[in-house]
């Protein structure tokens, strides 16, 4: 049995969006949220947060897009470990191999059905588990 999720950090540079995941994960699924609008912000200040997963948005210009922010969570020892879900518009196969190679845990297409956004999060962090433990 894996540990239930409870925290999660959520970066997007869409403030309409933050804001209904946000809305949604807390209200309906009683996650904690913690978000951030660009992957400097939250490298700066996720470790106050200590989360156990990260929703990654794809891209956020004009800042570092998601696959440079993870990879700058790689190179931060107390970051490094925390599961990654991708959120995109870019979720073709092929895009969806490069993320997962690169070590996210998932990937969410966007759009997204708001409603089922917990189910699928908590999909995904079960198929995890069980790939860790197996």
């Amino acid at each position: 049995m894996s540990t239930p999720l409870k925290k999660i950090c959520y970066i997007d540079d869409a403030d309409e969006l933050r804001l209904m995941v946000t809305t949604v994960l807390e209200r309906i699924h009683h996650y904690t949220i913690k978000t951030y609008q660009n992957g400097e912000e939250a490298l700066d200040k996720i470790g106050d947060f200590d989360p156990q997963l990260i929703l990654l948005d794809m891209w956020m210009p004009p800042n570092m897009n998601g696959i440079e922010t993870f990879q700058a969570f790689q190179q931060k020892p107390h970051l490094q470990n925390i599961p990654v879900i991708f959120l995109t518009g870019q979720a073709e196969q092929e895009e969806v191999q490069k993320y997962t190679s690169l070590g996210a845990i998932g990937v969410i297409a966007k759009p997204f059905n708001p409603m089922q956004l917990g189910t699928v999060i908590d999909q995904i962090w079960q198929q995890f588990h069980a790939k860790e433990h197996a």
